[in-house]
């Protein structure tokens, strides 16, 4: 469910909606037409979309080291290099 905007026609509005109010909401349902306190006109708003990117740049090896982790790669099975921060060189392996 989307979280829909409204702001008042006419500021300033009571001290609950005079800087908008924010409401979880379907969008089958009717949105609001006034504020519930004060009584004043309200209209729904445009709000900015939740846009989230990759996150790789977080498993690059020079922002994990600064992050205090440790980072192996597998080399064969069972056997696993260091590719940075602290700790052994090697795990598993003969």
């Amino acid at each position: 469910m989307p979280i829909h905007e409204y702001v008042p026609l006419e500021p300033p509005g009571c001290a609950l909606c005079c800087y908008g109010i924010e409401r979880l909401e379907r969008l089958a349902d009717a949105p609001l037409t006034h504020c519930s306190a004060c009584g004043a006109p309200l209209r729904r708003v445009l709000g900015a979309p939740a846009v989230t990117t990759g996150g790789a740049h977080l498993l690059r090896e020079g922002h994990l080291a600064r992050h205090g982790f440790t980072q192996y790669r597998k080399v064969s099975k069972g056997r696993y290099e260091k590719t940075t921060g602290e700790g052994p060189e090697t795990i598993g392996g003969d």
